[in-house]
């Protein structure tokens, strides 16, 4: 018994020590998907095909090709990276998508669909 608790216990260590490395790696892996993933986001976005919404994701606004899953896959990304960032700052991802989505407004070009606060959408 004494055995199994101990082992418990490095296990438990183990995993405390490289979580945070195995989320580091997640990260690299997250940026490289998302980078990847710009061409066919912007020529979906400039087309009106996809809007941003005001909770820092992508939202399909008009089938067209592969829309769907390229915003499921930028969502789910994106995402991801909210969520360290809210437990790196101890917000929320909530919080974090939507100062996010402040940002992406502001930085989108032109005829982008943005997603104003109040839930209306309007092209930049």
């Amino acid at each position: 018994m004494k055995n199994l608790f101990i082992r418990l216990c490095w296990v438990l260590a183990l995993g405390f020590v490289l979580a945070p490395l195995a989320r580091a790696q997640d990260l690299g892996a997250i940026k490289q998907r998302m980078e990847a993933r710009i061409p066919a986001l912007d020529a979906l976005k400039n087309g009106g095909a996809v809007g941003e919404t005001n909770q820092g994701l992508v939202e399909v606004r008009a089938a067209q090709g592969n829309a769907a899953a390229v915003v499921a896959a930028e969502n789910a990304d994106r995402l991801g990276v909210y969520e360290v960032i809210a437990r790196k700052t101890g917000s929320t991802v909530a919080a974090v998508g939507s100062a996010r989505a402040k940002q992406i407004a502001a930085g989108s070009k032109a005829g982008v669909w943005v997603q104003k606060e109040d839930g209306t959408w309007a092209k930049k």
